[in-house]
């Protein structure tokens, strides 16, 4: 088997989590990290711009990923559903975070042109770039 050099897979990004990853899912969790008390429905769903449907759906999954719990029951004789990120829940969001993290540095690095690049660039015509 061939050796593999040091810069193949330099951008896998393993840490991307893709329960997390999905922009809706990503927004339910960052609402719940920053409410650590947890969210009633309604709340996470004004919060994350989700109909009833989609925020279900997501919450699921999240659920399934014992990334959230959610609690049913009952205010003033009316159902009530609590969402809570978990534990491990905050756990997998940070170190989520931390690749994302590192994607930005290596987006920013990649967008520093080298003084060739830059030299060629200074040259083009408005047409040309």
């Amino acid at each position: 088997m061939p050796k593999q050099s040091a810069s193949e897979g330099r951008f896998a990004y393993e840490g991307l989590d893709r329960v997390i990853h999905e922009r809706a899912r990503l927004s339910v969790l960052t609402s719940l990290i920053t409410n650590p008390k947890g969210l009633t429905f309604n709340d996470l769903k004004q919060l994350c711009a989700l109909t009833d449907g989609n925020l279900s759906r997501h919450l699921s999954v999240l659920e399934r990923a014992k990334m959230v719990e959610i609690m049913r029951g009952h205010d003033h004789n009316r159902p009530q559903t609590v969402c809570r990120i978990t534990t491990s829940g905050r756990k997998r969001y940070l170190e989520y975070l931390t690749t994302l993290e590192q994607v930005v540095r290596d987006a920013a690095n990649g967008a520093k042109p080298d003084a060739a690049a830059a030299t060629l660039l200074q040259h083009l015509t408005p047409s040309q770039a």
